[in-house]
């Protein structure tokens, strides 16, 4: 399958993306949003297996992997569901598929819970309104790290040492797309550096809001959770499923959070049945 990158303005913010061609013609599209730390090269398998049914894109989010760094204070989930909706209506997408992992999927709640007229289905990766808070304090912990390496490989090293389970391949060109040189030789992550500051806060979705979008998402809609995720309970899973009119939740057997990262075959099977 053919795939560009592909850069977009956005409210004068420069945007990147992938963009897959359909081996089919008029195909309806799919968008992928990845999760927080994440960037679009971490779909490349999946978008180009999906590639077969759907144009699929994958887009960096503000302040994440080639997309240009916003101010510290605009990195809320208003603001990204502002940056979605423009993003639909700039590639007149009319008949779309959207799947959300982490923070990626609390954009896609909020999105969904607006309505809109040519979303058709909708896949919600291990997030819900409410996060466990151990997972939360997990990460903000992780993000205080250091983030510079001497290379990539020690970079590896150590989201390895993290979370052995991913393939090892899979594993590390994810982690080779999250990296750029420093001035002084180093490697550090892509991602704004506003975001790994504990002090500059961002305004996030609330989880009353939350469960006040699910309940008005209104497309056919699938919430996958990894067996061990330490971010989504399965109880708040279960709520999810009821608050959810038209909703279905699969369990990924062995994966935490990260499940197309942790099982990515196991992942695509399973998404790939919901929206094919």
């Amino acid at each position: 399958m053919t795939v560009r990158d592909e850069l977009i303005e956005l409210d004068g913010l420069r945007f990147h993306y992938r963009d897959w061609s359909s081996s089919k013609p008029n195909s309806p599209a799919l968008i992928l949003l990845h999760g927080y730390t994440g960037h679009a090269r971490s779909w490349d398998k999946f978008a180009d297996e999906m590639s077969s049914a759907y144009r699929v894109f994958a887009l960096d989010q503000r302040g994440h992997g080639e997309t240009q760094w916003a101010p510290s204070d605009r990195y809320g989930t208003e603001d990204m569901v502002a940056d979605l909706d423009k993003f639909v209506t700039a590639l007149d997408l009319d008949d779309f598929a959207l799947l959300g992992l982490s923070m990626g999927g609390l954009v896609s709640i909020a999105y969904a819970g607006t309505r809109p007229s040519g979303l058709h289905k909708l896949v919600i990766v291990d997030i819900a309104p409410e996060i466990a808070k151990s997972g939360l304090e997990g990460i903000r912990s992780n993000v205080a790290r250091s983030d510079l390496f001497d290379s990539v490989e020690e970079a590896y090293d150590r989201a390895r040492l993290d979370n052995p389970i991913p393939p090892e391949k899979h594993h590390y060109d994810r982690v080779r797309h999250s990296l750029m040189r420093t001035q002084s030789g180093q490697w550090t992550y892509r991602y704004d550096r506003a975001l790994r500051d504990p002090e500059v806060n961002r305004i996030r979705m609330s989880p009353e809001q939350g469960w006040q979008a699910a309940a008005k998402i209104n497309v056919p809609t699938l919430l996958i959770r990894g067996e061990n995720s330490n971010i989504l309970d399965g109880d708040v899973a279960k709520r999810f499923e009821k608050t959810v009119p038209e909703c279905g939740v699969v369990e990924i057997a062995g994966s935490g959070h990260s499940v197309p990262l942790d099982k990515p075959e196991e992942f695509a099977v399973v998404a790939s049945q919901f929206l094919e």
